[in-house]
């Protein structure tokens, strides 16, 4: 049996109105990109590249809008360097990296190990490999390779993991981490 307060609001009530409060403010997986951003105004990406020694720090989101020249330069960043083509990366996956890089809390900038892999590549690696995915993520613009030198390859994959948006891999042998905006899932490599 539940007692009144002085208000006359039942203790049953009280928790069913914040429970109804909770579900409607939890977000929704079409929000979800939103909420694992960060929830700032500007979102940032910071990464180079050991393979062609380029450079990326770039403000690709403001105000609730991605920078269309900026995503086509992260594009551009994040080609097959093999093959220099380009493909447009899934916006999810690059919320993915800046939002674990904010969580991460550092200035140094990723290293990309591998962004866009053309098929042509992905089939090569895959032959030298056991450790590459036949339908891999890399090949749609869905998957980045990344690394920090200032922090763990199990630093990087929980700050991941936090997002709950996509696969997270740990390859500690190669010192990376794999995110990719797939399904929710974790491996070790």
């Amino acid at each position: 049996m539940t007692k009144s307060s002085s208000s006359g609001l039942t203790r049953r009530a009280l928790l069913g109105a914040f429970a109804a409060t909770a579900v409607a403010a939890a977000p929704t997986y079409s929000k979800a990109a939103g909420f694992l951003r960060g929830g700032g105004d500007i979102r940032r990406i910071r990464m180079y590249s050991g393979r062609t020694g380029e450079r990326l720090d770039m403000i690709y989101w403001v105000d609730g809008k991605y920078i269309k020249d900026a995503v086509k330069e992260v594009n551009h960043f994040m080609r097959d360097w093999r093959t220099d083509h380009v493909k447009s990366i899934d916006l999810r996956t690059i919320d993915i990296m800046a939002a674990s890089h904010n969580l991460l809390d550092v200035n140094e900038p990723y290293m990309l190990l591998s962004g866009y892999r053309s098929p042509q590549t992905n089939a090569m690696l895959r032959a030298r490999s056991r450790g590459v995915a036949r339908k891999s993520l890399h090949m749609k613009g869905q998957a980045a390779d990344l690394r920090l030198s200032s922090r763990s390859v199990s630093q990087m994959a929980k700050a991941a993991m936090s997002c709950r948006a996509g696969g997270v891999g740990q390859y500690y042998r190669s010192n990376f981490v794999h995110m990719d905006c797939g399904v929710v899932r974790t491996w070790r490599g």
